[in-house]
This record gives C-alpha cells, sequence and structure tokens, in this order.
C-alpha cells in the first residue's frame, strides 16, 4: 500500500477543519476498533482504586505490559493502601516490581509518593490533574489516567500513541501530547474521553506500530489519511 504524503506536504489545517474532524472522523475510527479491545490492560487489577492505577502507571513508565501486569499482581491486594507500601522497605518494593525498567528509581518513587499521600491528603490520592501533579513522578499523562480510570470521571489520557495515531490520521496538526491533549479536549465528544487511550494504545501496540505499520492488514484505513507513515513490507499472499 502506497504512504501518502508526509506530514510536512501535507496542507495545513484550519481551525475549523481540525474541530470537524476530531469530533467526526475521530469517533468513527473509535467506534471501528473498539470492538477488538474490551479492557485497559490494567483495568481489571486496578478496578476503579485510584491509588492501583497510580502506583501501576509509576511502574508501566518505560516498560511493557508482560512486566507492568505481574508486577501490579505481586503488589495488590497485599499492599492496597499508602499504609501498606510504607510498612515495606525500598529494596522490598525492588523486589516486587523487578524487572520493571528503572525498578530501583520507581521503588523509591512510589514510597515518596506513599508519604506524601498520607501527610497532604489523608491517605487519598487527588482526584485532580493539578493536585495529582504535585506528586513525585507524575506528569499530565499520569494524572489524566488516575482521573479518569481510577476516580471514573472526565479525562483524556495523551501519551505517545495518542499524539502520533491522532496526526497520522490526519484529524489534528499538533507538536506535543501536551497539545493534543487540549485539542481533544475542545472538541472531542465526552463519551470518547475514557477510551481513547486503551483503544490507541492497543491498536499503536497490534496494528498501527511507530515504524513498520501493518497498514496492508489495517481494517480501518478509510479514516486514515495516512500522514508520514513508514509501513512493513506487506504479508505475501
Amino acid at each position: 500500500m502506497p504512504t501518502k504524503p508526509s506530514a510536512e506536504k501535507t496542507k495545513k489545517l484550519s481551525k475549523t477543519e481540525q474541530a470537524k474532524r476530531i469530533s467526526t472522523r475521530l469517533p468513527q475510527f473509535l467506534d471501528a476498533v473498539e470492538p477488538l479491545y474490551i479492557n485497559h490492560p490494567l483495568d481489571d487489577i486496578c478496578e476503579g482504586n485510584a491509588f492501583r492505577v497510580l502506583v501501576g502507571c509509576i511502574i508501566s513508565l518505560r516498560t511493557k505490559d508482560e512486566v507492568t501486569i505481574p508486577a501490579c499482581e505481586r503488589l495488590f491486594p497485599k499492599y492496597d493502601t499508602p499504609a501498606d507500601f510504607l510498612k515495606l522497605s525500598v529494596e522490598q518494593v525492588e523486589q516486587l516490581i523487578y524487572p520493571a525498567g528503572f525498578y530501583k528509581t520507581k521503588a523509591r518513587t512510589i514510597l515518596e509518593a506513599c508519604q506524601v499521600l498520607i501527610d497532604t491528603y489523608g491517605g487519598q490520592v487527588p482526584d485532580t490533574i493539578e493536585e495529582l501533579m504535585k506528586l513525585k513522578g507524575v506528569g499530565r499523562k499520569t494524572a489524566n489516567l488516575v482521573v479518569g480510570l481510577g476516580h471514573r470521571l472526565p479525562a483524556i489520557c495523551v501519551d505517545i500513541h495518542v499524539h502520533r495515531i491522532c496526526n497520522r490520521l490526519g484529524v489534528l496538526q499538533t507538536a506535543t501530547p501536551d497539545e493534543t491533549e487540549f485539542a481533544l479536549r475542545d472538541h472531542l465528544p465526552p463519551v470518547y474521553w475514557a477510551k481513547i487511550n486503551k483503544l490507541m494504545v492497543l491498536y499503536g501496540r497490534d496494528i498501527c506500530r511507530p515504524i513498520g505499520a501493518w497498514c496492508d492488514v489495517c481494517t480501518v484505513t478509510r479514516f486514515c489519511d495516512q500522514i508520514a507513515v513508514k509501513n512493513r513490507k506487506p504479508l505475501k499472499k
């Protein structure tokens, strides 16, 4: 399948056209992809528990699901509150989350966050992005996921997959994940806010890969402009 023009040669979208594409074409793409994926990888483990989501997100940074999920299963429900974690030493947390990437740093970050949650928030996880981002190691991506997946409140978690695929689809033109988040907040119907991260992360892992995208087997190319796509070699039939 030929690659469409690169982002540099693509006509700049007007604000009106971008808003239209986010509000109409993007929901069509998400509706088409949704039947392929039921739950977020951490959804069954975290069960709407904001503390579990927070810890799971810290562990998951630069770590594959195949490592993150078993680590969470070792931790929960045995250690299910900030107070539970503070009974552990740094070394014990390191052992429980190993072999997550940067596991030594993450163990200290988790325990420091637990102490702040107890000292500042009465052991509860804040439900606003602003308060969550005061915790060490928590950026907008993690904060949005905790608010949305943990507290079940309106939030759009935009990581590199969401940012990359939205630009590849041609529904928006943004330079950073933060810019993508704010564009989506303005125009994506709220019913899709909680879904978009789950669907794009999993579809980006399976089909819409950063390099070697599987466009030849993708079933939703009708919604995609294939901006700056580097396709893999098609499967021989």
